[in-house]
């Protein structure tokens, strides 16, 4: 449930929850909605549906409020995708905005000097328009727009000039790269392979009925739709495409990886000659219990496929040539069935056959990796204390640098040339553009999105504390204090429990999490990096496997102790929220906390461990953390910390949220919960969500959200 390791705040989507749940909540949903388009959520609207208006501009009320607020952060742009121009001069970029009251959405995409200066908007329609790409002279911009209906190629001139179709394919595409020679493409399309009942039956045909012989029949947020995502290739000339032919073909696998379809895991040899795509060869069972997916190498000029990583039991993703096609790196987990195990760096020769681990002595994760010009050495992005911060690695001598440093989140870097650009967030700003100086790490902000909101509102201070654990070990827990803040005043505070379980409390900005609307509401918000969390070292993070209601929970015990000894902070007044993870977190703590807490709020939230085992999709991840079923005999002892073994001690109100497309974990755990505080007199309310997944991200359903949220904290505990 470590959903996409990117998944709070960074402003990514499809979110590096619970899988690395909500770092990227924002950048998940950036990378969602950009990386992929399988579930457009943009219809055509009605006839009387008014017209979206997009406008970002505060109110004359909000900007006398001064503080973030819900209606405030849908005003926000959600930058994503930036791509350098080849000669490194400039840099393509998509920003999504919402329209609160249509309930939606458009992205379009603008274009900035790499150095700096006033981004120029190229896109202005209602829809999609994303994945932007340059071609391989720079003379035009390649992007996909589902302006004529269906998702399709256009290109476009650099200043937005000159927009044309260039690809017609029946029922569109789901993502597209050029090579970098120019005459070919590849783009990815859903090929329908399995028959439906009334296929089978076709004197039927008004039946409504699944018929299931194997697992993961429905996958994160959606029922298996008969249908695998395959790459294709096809000729590119004159700004057109032809003879399109499937790379996997009559494979019932999905290239790039179900649920998240990141583009990010297929990319083009520089040559031309190869194209390297990530996927996990199995179905059904197998594929539920396993992380195995390995990089394949399909060869143009004989059509040949070759597993690069076999025999290497983990999740294996991510390829990314050097520049003379000479060598490949990607990341590598090491332990089957642990998707939150270390990333390791590895690169392949394709002469010598040599596989290399280049983080074997480093005790942190890689990702976005990016080669140098002269390929004796790689950028890569690399979580510290609850930061991520860019590395750069000399392939020949193994030698790790840190390259930037300070408090904030890297998610993406991309790098042509000399020019190093990243995609970076703090607790006080959402996801911006920095150009990187590739030798001494000095950054410079080249795109202000949401500059106009910033200049009308003031966010709370962040600062980092280190408490003492039960067993005298350090912890890092941020505080995030209100606006206008006064240290001689006594305040509400609320603890938050993170997700993954294994997603590091670090510095994103969560487009629902968000801890500046927290503060924001008028409380200290204590944020600690229990046990469990990554970018603290491979012990500190896999300590909590098995182990779910034991030292975690002390450490979130100690961290809420440690602060109520504040002088600012009114011990009787505090709350405890969370999500995924967290959502557990608070169940199990509503069970055992001893008065500590005010009020709680739990958002799906694994309640019973046996009926969470029985329900859930993707198995290897109850296998690991619970340590396997609970019809083991002798059963794990992770069962043992099940909260609803625990549910004869709660006496404090509790608010339960829950999504009615959340399969990973399924809202009847959200039901259970709420009508045992029901039938036990426990004041509670439930939110369910019947369109929304793990994730609420509507906007109006995410301002009801946070509305109810401030309301429940308000009442019980301020």
């Amino acid at each position: 449930m470590s959903f996409t390791r990117l998944c709070m705040g960074i402003t990514f989507f499809k979110f590096n929850f619970m899988k690395h749940y909500y770092l990227f909540i924002s950048v998940l949903m950036l990378i969602i909605v950009a990386s992929c388009c399988r579930n457009n959520d943009n219809t055509k609207p009605a006839e009387t549906t008014p017209a979206p208006v997009f406008n970002n501009d505060l109110t004359p009320e909000e900007i006398s409020v001064g503080v973030l607020t819900p209606e405030i952060m849908w005003k926000f742009g959600r930058l994503s995708e930036a791509q350098i121009s080849p000669d490194g001069k400039f840099v393509v970029y998509g920003v999504r905005r919402y329209d609160v009251p249509t309930n939606r959405s458009k992205n379009d995409l603008f274009i900035v000097p790499a150095e700096g200066g006033e981004p120029v908007k190229l896109t202005d329609s209602i829809g999609q328009n994303m994945n932007p790409r340059w071609t391989s002279d720079g003379k035009r911009i390649a992007y996909l727009s589902d302006k004529s209906s269906s998702m399709q190629i256009w290109e476009m001139n650099p200043d937005g000039k000159n927009k044309k179709q260039v690809s017609d394919i029946a029922e569109g595409i789901n993502s597209f790269e050029y090579s970098l020679a120019g005459n070919k493409v590849f783009y990815t399309k859903d090929v329908k392979l399995d028959k439906t009942a009334t296929e089978v039956y076709a004197d039927l045909p008004n039946t409504n009925v699944r018929i299931i012989d194997d697992m993961m029949y429905r996958h994160w947020d959606n029922w298996h739709d008969y249908a695998y995502s395959h790459i294709f290739v096809a000729d590119y000339s004159s700004g057109k495409i032809n003879n399109g032919g499937d790379i996997m073909n009559n494979e019932k696998f999905d290239a790039p990886l179900s649920p998240y379809f990141d583009n990010a895991e297929m990319t083009w040899s520089p040559d031309g000659k190869m194209i390297a795509y990530t996927c996990k060869k199995m179905n059904g069972k197998e594929y539920a219990v396993s992380t195995n997916s390995d990089i394949y190498i399909y060869y143009l000029e004989n059509g040949n496929t070759v597993n690069i990583t076999e025999g290497m039991p983990g999740y294996d993703k991510y390829p990314v040539f050097s520049n003379n096609s000479k060598m490949i790196a990607w990341q590598s987990m090491k332990t089957p069935g642990y998707e939150s195990d270390k990333d390791r760096l590895f690169v392949y020769d394709f002469e010598t056959k040599e596989k290399k681990d280049l983080t074997k002595d480093f005790d942190q994760s890689a990702s976005s990796v990016v080669w140098d010009k002269d390929n004796q050495k790689l950028f890569f992005i690399s979580g510290i204390k609850a930061t991520f911060q860019i590395y750069t690695c000399e392939i020949a001598t193994n030698k790790i640098t840190q390259l930037t440093k300070g408090v904030h989140d890297y998610h993406v870097i991309k790098k042509i040339g000399s020019t190093l650009i990243g995609e970076k967030t703090s607790m006080v700003m959402a996801n911006e553009i920095f150009k990187i100086d590739e030798n001494l790490g000095a950054e410079k902000q080249i795109t202000f999105t949401n500059k106009n909101i910033y200049d009308k509102i003031e966010m709370g201070k962040i600062e980092e504390r280190w408490v003492k654990t039960s067993d005298n070990k350090d912890m890092l827990v941020w505080l995030i204090y209100p606006p206008k803040f006064d240290p001689s005043k006594k305040y509400p505070s609320v603890m938050f429990c993170n997700g993954g379980p294994q997603s590091a409390v670090s510095q994103f900005f969560s487009f629902r999490w968000n801890f500046q609307m927290m503060a924001a509401n008028g409380y200290v918000v204590i944020a600690p990096n229990r046990r469990g969390l990554p970018t603290f070292g491979s012990e500190w993070n896999d300590q909590i496997a098995g182990d779910y209601g034991g030292q975690n929970m002390k450490d979130y015990l100690s961290a809420v102790d440690a602060m109520k000894k504040e002088k600012f902070i009114d011990p009787e007044k505090v709350g405890c929220v969370g999500p995924s993870y967290g959502g557990y977190s608070v169940y199990y703590l509503a069970g055992r906390h001893q008065k500590r807490f005010k009020a709680f709020i739990a958002h799906c939230g694994m309640f019973n461990l046996e009926s969470q085992y029985g329900s859930t999709e993707e198995y290897f991840f109850v296998n690991h953390d619970l340590e396997g079923p609970y019809w083991n005999d002798p059963k794990p002892k992770s069962y043992s910390f099940s909260p609803h073994l625990y549910v004869q001690n709660w006496d404090t109100p509790i608010l339960i949220i829950s999504g009615g497309k959340d399969f990973r974990i399924p809202y009847t755990q959200s039901m259970e919960a709420f009508n045992a505080a029901q039938l036990r007199g426990i004041p509670s309310r439930f939110l369910f969500f019947p369109e929304e997944t793990h994730f609420v991200v509507k906007p109006q359903n995410a301002i009801l959200w946070q509305r109810e949220f401030r309301g429940w904290l308000d009442k019980y505990v301020k």
